[in-house]
């Protein structure tokens, strides 16, 4: 029986990249420096090398001004540690033409790597078309909150879940849309089986939940290929989740460090 510390290893020896964490606001509305060293010690503790965040607001609605000043905090996130972050870009593509703008400030001007989206619109709703072809345009991925929710789904109206994931996929074969924390709560067998047959569709492990079975239920459904490394809050269950799960060392090196993502970091 390996040690804790051996089991580590793994991830001590191999590249690790984090895709899914975040930074937050403090009580006056600026970048909580104090959650984020906590992150990046998290990070030293775990060997990780690189995490990609987003600051988003977890609410229906969300106005330009309100996303702009989340991207300009995350900024000042990734300025502090830029060796460690990278940013994902979090917007309201209910507003068309600002969201297009701030996309690509947030792409071309400050660095960032891809788009992080909330519940504000389903994935496949048509009004997702203009933001999606621009991510195209601009060969970056799209991260998404995601759920199948079981119980109270008026809380989270238009959340998407796997189905409509495959859609837009359909849709859109040459987008990278990233279907957040299969591990996040919900029915995640249900989406895992809608999306399976769409390469283009990913997702990542993050989420507090460590149900049995699920890291290798997703592998074998998607292929490690196609599972990214991440936490969302959940650091710990997450590193056990990889080190606890019964798949190969290497499915588990990939996604630690998924092959098909290395480009979008060296952006």
């Amino acid at each position: 029986m390996k040690t804790f510390a051996e089991k580590m290893k793994l991830f001590q020896e191999n590249p690790v990249v984090n895709w899914h964490e975040h930074v937050w606001f403090n009580d006056r509305m600026e970048l909580d420096e104090g959650l984020l060293d906590g992150l990046m010690e998290d990070a030293e503790l775990t060997f990780t090398d690189r995490i990609v965040c987003s600051l988003p607001i977890l609410a229906q609605t969300v106005t330009p001004e309100e996303f702009r000043h989340c991207n300009d905090t995350l900024a000042l996130a990734l300025k502090k540690y830029p060796q460690k972050l990278k940013g994902f870009a979090f917007v309201n593509p209910g507003y068309r033409r600002e969201t297009e703008y701030e996309v690509r400030r947030c792409i071309e001007d400050l660095g960032m790597i891809g788009v992080k989206l909330y519940y504000q619109y389903r994935i496949d709703d048509p009004v997702m078309r203009d933001l999606i072809e621009t991510c195209i345009r601009l060969d970056v991925p799209i991260l998404m909150h995601a759920s199948k929710l079981n119980y109270h789904p008026e809380e989270q109206p238009f959340v998407s879940n796997g189905p409509h994931f495959a859609a837009a996929a359909k849709e859109y074969p040459e987008a990278t849309l990233i279907m957040a924390h299969i591990s996040g709560g919900g029915d995640w067998e249900w989406s895992l089986k809608a999306i399976a047959d769409f390469p283009n569709v990913y997702t990542d492990m993050s989420g507090s939940v460590c149900d049995d079975g699920l890291m290798e239920k997703t592998v074998r459904l998607l292929g490690a290929g196609r599972v990214l490394f991440g936490t969302d809050g959940s650091y710990s269950a997450c590193v056990g989740k990889i080190i606890g799960a019964d798949i190969t060392d290497e499915e588990k090196t990939t996604i630690l460090n998924n092959p098909n993502f290395v480009r979008y970091l060296s952006k």
